[in-house]
């Protein structure tokens, strides 16, 4: 592995009724451009007893960014937003100075035959400006996202910009995250002058050669420079390439919690504890501070 990059692998954690995977943070690298947190559904099938089924819990200071190769699942949140995130969809939840939220598999998709669950949710930090913002969710279905072909790759831009392009997902600060698939060849995939900012490749399926290294799904390829040339993509494979400007401060964090500011941070376990954050509506299922 090259010295100007660093790779990671991917950790398992139980969240209840399935594993997810974590790529970030790591002890080396807390962020990726704003990005703080990047965790692994799948895949799985959905079954009886093997569903997502997240209850209600909170978030400050960040964006949950949700992102499905696979699968449908049931968003649900404190400002009263209610959505099917499906298939290459993108559910954006912004915290702000505080909401709960809630992920589950719909009964509706229970009775869909041999379902695969398999994505990603990725927290965005916010900017100190705006890290006591609004709460507000969005959603950008997949037929929406700027898609193209390049060098026998087909590439979705999933936020921010790069490529010449710009997504309508509404974001809080300069980043970017792809989508890129290649075809049955090997293929190059350019970056310089093309993205902005740190970056990032998580490999889904196949495999990215760094010189003699192949990097396989389930690891992150970071570049410690932000001027990298190219990767080599085999064929069949799948990656998101993320990243951008970090921030000028650090980010702290606790369990579900982003924050320039550790009293912030302490603030926010106690309004969880004394249940001062705004709920779901209808929900009543609350998971403690740990």
């Amino acid at each position: 592995m090259a010295n100007n990059k660093m790779l990671v692998n991917e950790r398992q954690r139980d969240i209840g009724s399935f594993l997810v995977g974590r790529l970030l943070p790591f002890r080396k690298k807390r962020q990726v451009g704003p990005f703080t947190f990047i965790d692994h559904m799948g895949p799985f099938q959905i079954e009886e007893g093997k569903t997502v089924n997240v209850d209600q819990h909170p978030h400050i200071g960040l964006s949950t960014l949700t992102y499905l190769l696979s699968g449908k699942i049931e968003h649900r949140d404190s400002t009263g937003a209610f959505q099917i995130i499906g298939e290459g969809d993108v559910g954006f939840m912004t915290s702000g100075k505080g909401v709960t939220h809630t992920e589950r598999t719909s009964a509706e998709l229970l009775k869909e035959k041999k379902v695969i669950m398999h994505g990603y949710q990725v927290w965005v930090a916010l900017p100190k400006d705006k890290e006591e913002m609004q709460p507000r969710f969005d959603f950008i279905p997949k037929r929406e996202l700027p898609s193209w072909e390049e060098n026998g790759m087909t590439m979705t831009l999933v936020a921010g910009e790069g490529y010449g392009r710009k997504s309508p997902l509404p974001i809080h600060s300069p980043l970017f995250m792809i989508d890129i698939q290649s075809s049955k060849e090997t293929t190059e995939l350019e970056v310089r002058g093309q993205v902005e900012g740190e970056i990032a490749f998580v490999v889904t399926h196949g495999g990215v050669l760094d010189g003699e290294d192949c990097i396989k799904a389930g690891q992150m390829l970071i570049s410690k420079t932000e001027d990298e040339c190219h990767i080599t993509l085999e064929p069949n494979t799948r990656l998101l390439m993320f990243g951008g400007q970090p921030f000028a401060e650090e980010r702290y964090l606790y369990w579900n919690f982003v924050s320039s500011s550790k009293e912030r941070l302490e603030q926010a376990k106690e309004d969880w504890r004394n249940k001062r954050f705004p709920k779901v509506l209808g929900d009543d299922t609350y998971i403690p501070l740990p």
